[in-house]
This record gives C-alpha cells, structure tokens and sequence, in this order.
C-alpha cells in the first residue's frame, strides 16, 4: 500500500558550496588582492 520514494544524488538540489568549489583557485587570490588593496588604501588615508 505504501510507496517508498527511493531518491538518486541526481533527485536532490545541486549545493551552492559545490558549485564554487571548483572556482577556488581563481576566487581566492582575486578576493585576497581586493583585500591587501583595501587595506593599503586605508593605512595609508589614516596615514
């Protein structure tokens, strides 16, 4: 009387944190120059 929903991996949403995973390498270096960049500009305007 009962069906059971029997799910595949392809059933389930795609994950947001799997799908920058393989953009890492290209993200964080660009995220970590932004970050020198901002806070060079801030030492040097208190400065």
């Amino acid at each position: 009387m009962s069906q059971h929903d029997h799910h595949t991996p392809s059933d389930q949403p795609e994950d947001v944190v799997e799908s920058i995973v393989p953009l890492m390498p290209i993200v964080l270096p660009i995220a970590g120059g932004v970050l020198m960049f901002l806070l060079a500009f801030i030492a040097v305007f208190m400065a």
